[in-house]
């Protein structure tokens, strides 16, 4: 299977060449020239595997220069020990029609791990398949989690440096320490003066600089990504709705062929752009509901059509999706126009040089027959933090919360009664204060000392990653303005 860029089709890569690549140079999205079906009887089969298995199934359907060994491989490694349960990524069913994919019983406990610990085998691997006699550089922009799950999926990784930026003021303290505290000798951790969006722009804008893309190259380095702009990092992410349905059908909640609804909480669009894959690939899946905090572009644009990122920047509660620049919609929208490459870079010109663009009928059509959308601000959150504690004895974060709240505003306005799955992106503990706020506990005290309060208030137990924080200490300490980010990468690979 070929890979092309949504911005010039005529770029043409192999599986592995676009995972080594990351991003196109055109500064376009990989994407698989077809998408795979999943044959009759396909479920099934797929309902007698364990998620390993089914990691490894799903991702050979899409990549066809990794032999089925090499896969199983990877899945072992990925989703062994690293992982809390055996499951990987449980359902846990709350009511009839509602059930949670919980996806952060992996090393870092947030969904980014399930893409992030397998992304490292297959980039590895990418290198030798195609000949790549460089070492590679992982830059990424983080919104919070996807940093820390690079980090440690990353972590002396043989031929590979990663470099991560975080916004300064945009993550939770736990989150925060979880990178600055990161160990490895190929690791580096920087904060960026400014929001999410300005640390992507910057990432970015080193990618698409021919210069320092040279200059490195003479020092033996390449340039790649473990954002979800990389097709490797989104790939695994489509398993798990797959697997979920599957988990239900074990269970007798839905019966193989009935519908389903997911419930996303996203803000670049990754998370639920797996989902409507696996959804292309055949999964029965009635509708895919989009969840904003109040930065909620995606909201509007699934409603209107137009995509408008000039707005207030809102700093929330839910940060890994405060998020006003969705990169994975790009994807969605060259998918949505025929795979026409020239509409997508149209959309994406209109969006670097006014903010905005506005896509056609058709499009918007095919949006409305897929997607609904809504948004949640903080007070609603945390209203639904406490309501779901109290009244279901099950704790959230705040990501999921917003998919939780805005689920029951979508089932209030269309009377859609249909089975969804609530997929549940982060621990609570990786949120405390906001957790323990919305629980009625509003004690100050710094970050990391709230995890054992918040286990104390709610009776549970914080996950073993998190507990350890308590005698973290920060590693990194730079900070960089938002249009000086690439000196720092060029110090990184002296």
């Amino acid at each position: 299977m070929k890979y092309v860029s949504t911005r010039d089709k005529s770029v043409r890569l192999s599986g592995a060449e676009a995972i080594a690549r990351g991003l196109s140079r055109d500064g376009g999205l990989f994407v698989p020239e077809t998408i795979p079906a999943l044959e009759s009887g396909a479920i099934g089969k797929l309902c007698a595997m364990t998620y390993r298995e089914r990691a490894a199934y799903i991702m050979g359907l899409y990549l066809d220069d990794y032999t089925p060994e090499e896969l199983a491989s990877f899945a072992e490694r990925a989703y062994g020990d690293a992982f809390d349960t055996p499951l990987t990524a449980p359902v846990r069913s709350v009511d009839e029609k509602t059930h949670v994919l919980e996806l952060w019983h992996g090393p870092t406990c947030a969904f980014k791990d399930m893409a992030l610990q397998m992304l490292p085998h297959l980039l590895t691997s990418a290198l030798l398949k195609t000949g790549e006699e460089k070492r590679v550089c992982i830059l990424v922009a983080t919104s919070g989690d996807t940093g820390k799950a690079a980090l440690e999926g990353f972590r002396d990784v043989g031929r590979t440096r990663i470099m991560v930026f975080y916004p300064r003021d945009g993550v939770s303290d736990i989150q925060k320490l979880q990178m600055t505290s990161q160990a490895g000798e190929n690791v580096g951790v920087c904060a960026v003066a400014g929001n999410f969006d300005d640390a992507q722009t910057g990432v970015k804008t080193i990618f698409s600089d021919e210069a320092f893309r040279e200059e490195i190259a003479e020092r033996g380095w390449f340039l790649s990504s473990a954002n979800s702009i990389n097709w490797g990092r989104l790939l695994p992410q489509i398993v798990y709705y797959i697997s979920a349905y599957c988990d239900l059908v074990n269970r007798g909640a839905v019966k193989a062929g009935e519908k389903i609804n997911f419930c996303v909480p996203t803000g670049n669009f990754g998370n639920i752009l797996a989902g409507y894959y696996a959804m292309r690939m055949g999964l029965p899946v009635n509708r895919l509901v989009c969840a904003s905090n109040r930065n909620d572009v995606l909201t509007d644009f699934i409603k209107t059509g137009v995509y408008d990122k000039n707005r207030p920047f809102h700093a929330t509660i839910s940060p890994s999706m405060d998020i006003l620049v969705s990169s994975n919609l790009e994807r969605l929208l060259f998918d949505f126009s025929g795979c026409d490459d020239k509409a997508t870079a149209g959309y994406m010109a209109g969006l670097s040089s006014t903010g905005r663009y506005e896509v056609t009928p058709d499009v918007k059509a095919k949006l409305d027959a897929v997607f609904s959308g809504g948004f949640r601000s903080d007070e609603q959150t945390k209203e639904t933090i406490g309501k779901v504690f109290w009244e279901q004895a099950y704790l959230i974060d705040t990501h999921t919360a917003v998919a939780w709240g805005v689920l029951e505003d979508y089932r209030a306005k269309t009377g859609d009664e249909t089975p969804c799955v609530v997929v549940s992106t982060a621990s609570p503990y990786k949120f405390c204060a906001a957790v323990l706020d919305a629980l009625g506990d509003r004690e100050e005290t710094d970050g990391v000392g709230l995890i054992d309060r918040l286990a104390e208030k709610s009776g549970t137990k914080a996950p073993r990653p998190l507990a350890a924080l308590k005698t973290a200490e920060a590693r990194f300490t730079d900070c960089a303005e938002k249009d000086a980010m690439l000196p720092v990468v060029r110090d990184f690979l002296r």
